[in-house]
């Protein structure tokens, strides 16, 4: 079985520089998130918050990126070299999702 992910029961290992660069992005993200409850909670005004969830989202684009970046380099490639042609239709149905 390819050593990949997604909710398929599939897994990866991660390098450690991988798993820090991936799991930084999401403290980031996870403060960020914070912050826009905390300006609810503290009445601050709507479009404050607004560039602030936009912020985030951002935030979690760019982490969507970095592990896509990543899982084609490793999964899909060593996938691909193994000649399991399912990775390349997962691949695809991954970016579909991502498009809509």
């Amino acid at each position: 079985m390819n050593d990949c992910c997604e909710c398929t029961g599939k897994t990866k290992h991660r390098n450690p520089q991988e798993y820090r660069s991936l799991v930084h992005r999401l403290n980031r993200i996870e403060g960020q998130v914070r912050g826009i409850k905390a300006m609810l909670e503290n009445d601050t005004y709507c479009t404050d918050i607004i560039v602030q969830v936009s912020a985030a989202q951002s935030a979690l684009g760019a982490f969507n990126k970095e592990l896509l970046s990543n899982h084609i380099k490793t999964c899909v490639t060593d996938g691909i070299k193994s000649g399991d042609d399912e990775v390349v239709d997962e691949l695809l149905a991954t970016l579909q999702k991502l498009m809509k």
